[in-house]
């Protein structure tokens, strides 16, 4: 089928990857034309595992193209996705200029039938205003004839995996009661079903609230954790123990369930400050995901309160080894990560930052700058040179084993802050190493700090 593609963010270009790499015709556009003229040549602009590869494979075999132009978009595709950014407003709501932006310039270029699908998450009732948008639009430009379906196809990507998750998706969700584009959403996710059909059809705002309802739960059971993670350490208790002791009941499972220092991203705090402020707008407060709100605002603090607390006086002059920057691994996203929090409160201090990060150290250059408080390191163990604690924010793969005694040798007041809990605080207490996780029994180290 012939595809087009409005945005070549994370997920209007994950999306359009998978969709040439099983056989449609897929065509990309974007205003940023750096970007893609970048992406012409297969270098995309985010890190996702496997992505720059499946581009350069379609780009050469021609199922892949990109414009700047909206025009080559519309006379391309019969199916558009809108993936275009829903960026929060000062209230918490989703901005949804960009979207009925790309709507107006669709209908204002349409010539025939086309069916216009919402992959930005995007608030219940977006795809009725669109609709009524376009139909507008082609009513004032005469094209009375002319037919657009409107499809709510939220994604459910995970970054650092968005590429996995998409070619191999849990569920499809699509929201139609068009019986012709409920046929072209089947065609065109047929090759996604092979296995198992994964296509689930409902009306549009149910779909739309399927995306806010699913990453609001999974925010709860963070924040749920994290506040218990804090209430063991006050009993004295493992936090490790009671979440594999929970995890085991198969009503509950092992996903999300991991305490740490809050949640950021992209989405989770974007869509559930989206979702209050809908339900607030409808006369109906949502008192639990507010407090889901409100404990992941705290939770991002805690590292620096570990830190505060093992130097009462104060931070002024204090060096800070820093691993990891992004939000999570496999990714450079440091929207609303830990890091960002956790740098922010050092400097303010008068704190110095080393840090590193195996994917995200231009996107903090980006974002920072260059500035005598913040080095970013060429290794890990780099950041240790002259630090007077370590602190892990992302639970990057290669933090996991590292060289405790090198670690005791280097770090001045021998102290590992860990937002991720890495380490059997046992062990590293063997090496004299004071390890403060979330929520994990403090053991005292056997050789004091010098």
């Amino acid at each position: 089928m012939d595809v087009s593609v409005f945005g070549t963010g994370y997920v209007g270009l994950v999306q359009a990857a998978a969709l040439a790499d099983v056989g449609h015709r897929v065509l990309c556009v974007d205003v940023d034309t750096h970007k893609i003229s970048q992406l012409r040549v297969g270098v995309p602009p985010i890190h996702e595992p496997g992505l720059s590869a499946m581009l350069e494979d379609n780009i050469r075999d021609g199922r892949l193209l990109f414009s700047t132009q909206a025009s080559d978009a519309v006379s391309h595709g019969q199916l558009i996705f809108i993936a275009v950014g829903t960026p929060p407003d000062e209230d918490g709501s989703a901005d949804l200029s960009h979207v009925l932006g790309v709507t107006r310039q669709i209908a204002e270029l349409m010539d025939r039938d086309r069916t216009l699908i919402i992959k930005s998450t995007v608030p219940v009732g977006t795809a009725d205003q669109v609709a009524q948008l376009a139909r507008e639009q082609l009513d004032r430009l005469g094209k009375l004839s002319l037919k657009v379906r409107v499809v709510s196809n939220p994604e459910f990507l995970k970054e650092g995996s968005a590429l996995a998750d998409c070619l191999r998706p849990d569920r499809i969700i699509v929201g139609t009661c068009d019986a012709d584009a409920q046929d072209q959403l089947s065609e065109l996710y047929a090759p996604f079903c092979r296995n198992h059909e994964k296509l689930m059809f409902m009306d549009n705002r149910s779909a739309e609230l399927t995306k806010y309802a699913a990453n609001a739960m999974l925010a709860t059971r963070i924040s749920f954790m994290n506040e218990l993670a804090n209430l063991t350490e006050r009993l004295g208790a493992d936090i490790e123990a009671v979440r594999k002791g929970i995890g085991s009941d198969p009503r509950i499972g092992y996903h999300f369930i991991y305490p740490g220092c809050g949640f950021g991203g992209s989405c989770f705090p974007k869509d559930l400050r989206a979702l209050l402020h809908t339900a607030e707008h409808n006369g109906m407060p949502l008192r639990l995901l507010q407090t889901v709100s409100e404990v992941n605002d705290s939770q991002r603090q805690i590292l620096f309160a570990k830190l505060k607390q093992h130097f009462p006086g104060s931070l002024a002059g204090k060096s800070v080894a820093l691993w990891g920057l992004a939000f999570k691994p496999n990714t450079d996203d440091m929207r609303e990560a830990p890091s960002r929090y956790l740098m922010e409160a050092l400097w303010a201090e008068g704190a110095t930052v080393h840090a590193f990060d195996p994917e995200a150290m231009a996107e903090c250059r980006r974002l920072y700058g260059y500035r005598t408080d913040l080095h970013l390191c060429a290794t890990r163990d780099d950041t240790l040179e002259d630090a007077d604690a370590l602190v892990i924010c992302t639970e990057w793969k290669n933090f996991r084993v590292v060289d405790f005694t090198l670690l005791a040798k280097k770090l001045r007041q021998r102290l590992i802050i860990d937002g991720r809990n890495l380490y059997n605080p046992d062990q590293v207490a063997t090496f004299g190493l004071d390890y403060c996780g979330i929520g994990l029994r403090h053991v005292v180290p056997e050789v004091p700090a010098p």
